[in-house]
């Protein structure tokens, strides 16, 4: 529960505090896609001069190409040119892991070791006796004090199921929602009781994000099914339960960039950041911005395009009743 990071969030004399999401960057070798993708970070970063950058997986994919060579020779380099425009310009910023950035000739610890020689990172390794790699929480101090005003709860949500018989992709573990609770309770007690506005980031959907989709209005563009894991161990259920996670924000799915609310918890993509990866013809790269009010439990959130334009108000979805 403890701030272990000496550095401090906080929000601004104005009361706001703005985050901006890339994800799934997919930084391979630095050619011109990965250029490009560079290129379209620091155009997001100059309009919205964030407070905290938060990469939610996938920011190299150390993955092997058509002819079974590994398409990221250097990770570590690689990771570094990634990061790039948000530690260059001295932005305070954090990462959860995705299933493509430690595939090949890299674990997850060698990569936190590389993200901890970052002067401006805010990522932690996390408890050593859990699941992942990068399990950590952050709290975002008030504006003209040192009291704690909201919290950002960062978890890895794994790579591929390791569970014999259960194929596909992991899941956020039993021991990492446990870790997730007692740290919430911990910061309610530390509160007389009161949950602080929190949000949570992962890179891997829960599925929770294609209940929203067939059953609320949703805001935004779904071009490809929700690849959540085939199980899970009850993350959503754990934030309502503890009353505190107002909105999550994940990756993975690189063509879905809606919203919806379930049950008083908002759920988000990101908009995919990287050229050097799939996409979709007339959905251009970008980034969610994301922003929280001092004292409120409230979200706002739009897209920051690569062309510079803002998506405020996207298509809508009515789920079909009856």
């Amino acid at each position: 529960m403890k701030m272990e990071n000496a550095k401090k969030l906080r929000f601004r004399k104005d009361g706001t505090f703005t985050i901006v999401q890339f994800t799934d960057i997919h930084w391979q070798d630095g050619s011109d896609l990965d250029l490009r993708s560079k290129a379209a970070m620091e155009l997001v970063l100059e309009a919205e001069q964030p407070d905290f950058v938060m990469f939610t997986g996938d920011v190299i994919y150390t993955g092997r190409g058509s002819d079974g060579a590994v398409l990221c020779q250097d990770p570590l380099q690689a990771f570094r040119d990634a990061v790039a425009a948000a530690e260059q310009r001295g932005i305070p910023w954090g990462i959860v892991f995705g299933n493509h950035d430690t595939e090949n000739d890299i674990t997850r610890d060698d990569l936190m070791g590389e993200v901890l020689k970052h002067a401006h990172t805010f990522a932690e390794p996390g408890p050593r006796d859990i699941h992942g790699t990068g399990n950590y929480a952050l709290p975002v101090l008030g504006s003209d004090n040192d009291q704690e005003a909201a919290m950002l709860y960062c978890l890895d949500s794994g790579d591929y199921s390791k569970l014999p018989g259960v194929p596909g992709y992991d899941w956020i573990q039993h021991d990492q929602v446990q870790w997730y609770m007692e740290q919430s309770k911990a910061w309610k007690a530390r509160h007389q009781g009161a949950a602080l506005p929190a949000l949570a980031f992962f890179h891997i959907p829960l599925p929770e994000y294609q209940e929203v989709w067939d059953r609320e209005m949703c805001y935004g563009h779904k071009h490809e099914g929700v690849c959540a894991a085939q199980t899970q161990a009850g993350f959503f259920s754990a934030m309502l339960a503890q009353g505190d996670v107002i909105a999550t924000f994940c990756g993975h799915d690189h063509t879905n960039d809606y919203w919806g609310e379930l049950y008083g918890i908002r759920l988000y993509y990101g908009r995919a950041t990287g050229y050097n990866t799939y996409g979709k013809e007339g959905f251009p790269r970008g980034a969610r911005v994301i922003r929280l009010t001092e004292n409120e439990r409230k979200v706002e959130s739009w897209l920051r395009l690569d062309d510079g334009t803002v998506a405020l108000h996207q298509p809508e979805h009515q789920p079909e009743i009856g």
